[in-house]
């Protein structure tokens, strides 16, 4: 595969989503947490159980390629159905619904949902106009090596999770508690609003210590370490205030290392988290009177040059000083979000969200060629 970053002059006029990089909306389903957890994705499943089970097949496919014996299938399908009990409450019977409702076997789905904390790699901005409005965006890049289609310059897995994207509106009591973007069957959150308090999303961050290191611990026994998608899900459930959920995104032992992206009410709330398993090792707040009015996240240290072959975040820094703050706005975002090669063959899905009222909008994604890899 010859590799080629393409890289284009900042677009404009991109919304609203239409032409040959949009590739169409995304459903709503409103997850009920009043109902005990091995209900709550019954209807949800029912109606992507098909393609949920074409995701799974592709993933084990290509684990089987790198392990011919069909040892890793096996060990799945065997052995990762007891670590299920070792999974927190609700989460652990939550996976065991989604099994039941969608007759994937559960040791496939929890895989699903450990591949996902691994393989993604993202844009995140929070940006701030000149009134104090704060608006948080990304594009969500899934499949990294797997899975090259050569006939359709694609990545597979990144082709046939389109069709499982979908909105959730977590309610109690018929009241929105919070809403999120997800692939049906992951119950962790990547992109998340908590109505008129905080908006989050979450990003891979590559590093020797890295998820790896962390889900092996948790199979061998040491358990103290959360789960990314889980944390950020509990954040979106329980978390009071923008300071609360930067507290807990900053301070909880994790898995993996990761960078959380939040964005708050107020004027000046928006910071990305860089963390370790173990600590915050930088937190980059926006700082308004400094001249800061945006804070942006690929899958690198801000204090360190992007991977050569992987620079996204200095063509969406660019697009974002060419803006403005003055005519900074959501659809402005979407520009930024679709210049290649922040857009490129892994982006799945670009997600808009405002605090107020907790305002969502996703938009399945294309990226015709010429186009990057990732």
């Amino acid at each position: 595969m010859k590799i080629k970053i393409y890289g284009e002059e900042c677009r404009t006029k991109t919304y609203p989503p239409s032409g040959p990089t949009f590739k169409g909306n995304v459903p709503t389903y409103v997850i009920n947490l009043d109902l005990p957890p091995s209900k709550r994705w019954d209807n949800l499943m029912r109606d992507k159980k098909t393609e949920l089970k074409t995701v799974v097949q592709n993933i084990k496919d290509i684990a089987n390629t790198f392990f011919p014996s069909g040892k890793v299938v096996d060990i799945v399908d065997k052995k990762i159905v007891h670590l299920t009990a070792t999974l927190p409450y609700p989460f652990n019977e939550e996976l065991k619904g989604i099994a039941n409702s969608s007759g994937i076997p559960l040791g496939e789905i929890v895989i699903f949902n450990i591949f996902y904390e691994i393989f993604t790699v993202c844009t995140s901005i929070v940006a701030e106009d000149k009134t104090g409005k704060l608006y948080h965006a990304r594009n969500l890049d899934f499949g990294l090596f797997l899975g090259w289609d050569v006939k359709n310059n694609s990545w597979t897995v990144t082709r046939e999770l389109k069709p499982i994207v979908v909105n959730l509106d977590f309610q109690r009591n018929n009241k929105t508690v919070f809403k999120s973007t997800n692939f049906a069957g992951y119950i962790g959150m990547v992109s998340g609003v908590k109505p008129d308090l905080f908006t989050l999303t979450m990003n891979e961050r590559f590093s020797l210590d890295g998820g790896y290191v962390g889900i092996f611990e948790w199979f061998l026994g040491r358990r103290d370490g959360m789960w990314m998608g889980f944390l950020t899900r509990t954040i979106l459930e329980n978390a009071t205030s923008y300071q609360d959920a930067k507290d807990k995104l900053a301070k909880t032992r994790l898995l993996a290392p990761a960078y959380f992206i939040l964005g708050g009410k107020k004027s000046g709330e928006g910071c990305v988290i860089t963390r370790s398993r173990t600590a915050a090792l930088d937190i980059w707040d926006l700082d308004i009177q400094k001249g800061t009015w945006y804070v942006i996240e690929t899958n690198y240290d801000r204090w360190k040059p992007p991977l050569i072959l992987d620079n996204r975040r200095t063509p969406a820094m660019k697009c974002l000083n060419q803006t403005t703050q003055e005519n900074l706005s959501l659809p402005a975002i979407y520009d930024v979000l679709s210049t290649k090669p922040v857009l490129n063959k892994l982006t799945v899905c670009t997600t808009l969200m405002e605090v107020d009222n907790g305002h969502t909008e996703t938009y399945l994604r294309e990226c015709p060629d010429p186009c990057s890899p990732w």
